[in-house]
């Protein structure tokens, strides 16, 4: 009985005890551990991957490798500290002509890393094929211009001035096939939309592929008037140029009706009787002609909506 006693008076609860038998659970714990990690293992691993080649001179076209899986044979401690990745130096794989490799076998590469992992020993790799695009760069300028009819004015505005572009042209580098077919005008989209005032912004130069194309400057500052544009319903005499020689033309009307816009701003020095239809016979030949007189003498970016016809007989 007073070795049962004994027992229960070590187990009952007691802080000092206690204390002592976690530290010793504890301090065996890490002895097993310490002691497991010195002993050799296989197993997986993803390693880092790092490409050594000429970064001035050429540009990967899609994401490289960043990883290869290798089944490895090694001591423990270093296993572990290669599969929790502290401190972990990347394997580098050399590439003297990048733009020639499209894929890196994986067989191929023990050899590669046979000096880099010294402290393994590499039984296979894992990963199949490596896939490699990198191309050499190209730079060139490339003109800007504003995509007009692409802007969103609010109903009844429209553009009533030149649009500035500020820088006018950008520098880009990337890869030389997508470089190369490119245009040399690039046209920006205004990304606001019910546009009713006077616009002045910095907008993006974006492409499509926008992340491989590195541009100086990202951006530009664009800026153009807006105005109301104001319906109006005129009748408009008629001129006619170039008619032909010795022959007589008839024309069965001496104004023309229209419908035109014209800016809000203009209207105070627009009148009609200072616009006139234009009719070129030089271009027409004998008997009846069916045209449409165009419109001479509008303020500024004024748009014709409508006009009538008239018909020419020689």
């Amino acid at each position: 009985m007073s070795f049962f006693n004994s027992i229960f008076n070590i187990l009952r609860f007691n802080r000092k005890n206690w204390n002592a038998i976690v530290l010793c659970i504890f301090a065996a714990m890490v002895f097993w551990f310490f002691n497991a990690l010195n002993k050799n293992y296989t197993t997986n691993i993803n390693f880092p991957l790092a490409f050594d080649y000429d970064h001035e001179n050429y540009v990967p076209v899609r994401p490289l490798p960043k990883s290869v899986r290798i089944n490895v044979s090694g001591i423990g401690w270093n296993l572990f500290r290669r599969s929790a990745g502290l401190k972990v130096p990347a394997l580098v794989i050399a590439l003297e002509r990048p733009a020639d490799v499209r894929k890196i076998v994986g067989s191929t590469l023990p050899a590669l890393f046979s000096t880099q992992l010294e402290e393994f020993k590499i039984n296979f790799v894992i990963s199949d094929t490596l896939r490699i695009a990198i191309e050499p760069k190209a730079s060139r300028w490339v003109h800007l211009r504003l995509d007009s009819p692409s802007i969103l004015f609010r109903d009844g505005y429209a553009l009533t001035s030149p649009v500035s572009i500020v820088p006018d042209s950008v520098f880009i580098e990337g890869p030389q096939k997508l470089i190369n077919s490119l245009s040399s005008q690039l046209y920006l989209k205004i990304p606001d939309r019910n546009i009713d005032e006077n616009f002045r912004d910095d907008v993006e130069v974006t492409f499509l592929n926008n992340e491989l194309v590195k541009r100086d400057p990202p951006t530009v500052a664009v800026s153009f008037s807006v105005d109301r544009m104001v319906e109006r319903n005129d009748s408009i005499a008629l001129k006619v140029i170039n008619p032909p020689k010795r022959a007589w033309a008839f024309i069965e009307r001496k104004k023309i009706p229209c419908k035109v816009v014209i800016p809000q701003s203009a209207l105070a020095t627009y009148r009609p009787d200072s616009v006139k239809a234009v009719v070129d016979l030089g271009t027409i030949g004998r008997g009846g002609n069916k045209l449409f007189p165009v419109l001479k003498g509008l303020p500024p970016y004024s748009k014709v909506l409508a006009i009538d016809s008239i018909y020419v007989k020689f």
